[in-house]
């Protein structure tokens, strides 16, 4: 049972890598905390995307405003993507979590556009992380109100905890968040027609 948790795992496990190894070479580089240099590792933001630079819609996905920002998503990233990852199998979560932080980073940037207001340099693995949040979400509505040790009321509290201490904190990017949750829970539905391996495994 310990050899298949590991494997079920190994994709969680690279992403939770990768993001860590980006935030060092920024961190060592120029700082996490340093806009500019944030910018120039491909942070999103709005005023460059719609000049053409439509790479920090996925760049800024691995990138970090500081260890606690860090340290924080990657916290959630485990904790879902260990169940997700082994209901969805390697390649359709990996597949779930970029499209899904994608399109967060696409929310987030209409947003800016409509909102009239300044643009924010914007960065982070929220949107990808929510992305996660709303699949679980479809998945454990689709399997009867449980999936896995989840039922359907832990994941509305984490959910709901999740958007309150974003409004409460400020400076978050709750578009990126709610727009990644929007992406995770249609892609999941998507997955899931017709694919009996989205039924409700248990262990």
């Amino acid at each position: 049972m310990g050899k298949v948790r590991i494997r079920s795992f190994c994709v969680t496990a690279a992403l939770i890598v990768i993001n860590i190894l980006v935030f060092l070479a920024v961190e060592f580089t120029g700082g996490s905390g340093n806009t500019r240099h944030m910018l120039n590792a491909g942070a999103a933001y709005a005023p460059f995307i719609r000049e053409g630079e439509y790479y920090r819609l996925f760049t800024s996905m691995f990138l970090h405003f500081g260890i606690e920002h860090l340290l924080n998503n990657m916290l959630v990233l485990g904790v879902l993507g260990e169940r997700l990852e082994y209901v969805l199998g390697h390649v359709r979560f990996l597949f779930l979590y970029l499209l899904g932080g994608i399109g967060g980073s696409l929310a987030s940037y209409y947003l800016e556009l409509k909102s009239g207001e300044d643009a924010a340099v914007s960065a982070g693995a929220s949107g990808a992380v929510f992305a996660l949040m709303g699949a679980l979400i479809f998945l454990v509505i689709r399997n009867g109100g449980e999936l896995l040790d989840l039922s359907f009321q832990r994941i509305v509290i984490m959910v709901a905890l999740s958007i309150y201490l974003g409004f409460a904190e400020g400076g978050v990017d709750m578009a990126a968040h709610i727009g990644g949750m929007f992406t995770g829970f249609c892609l999941a539905m998507l997955m899931s027609l017709n694919d009996k391996r989205f039924q409700q495994k248990r262990r």
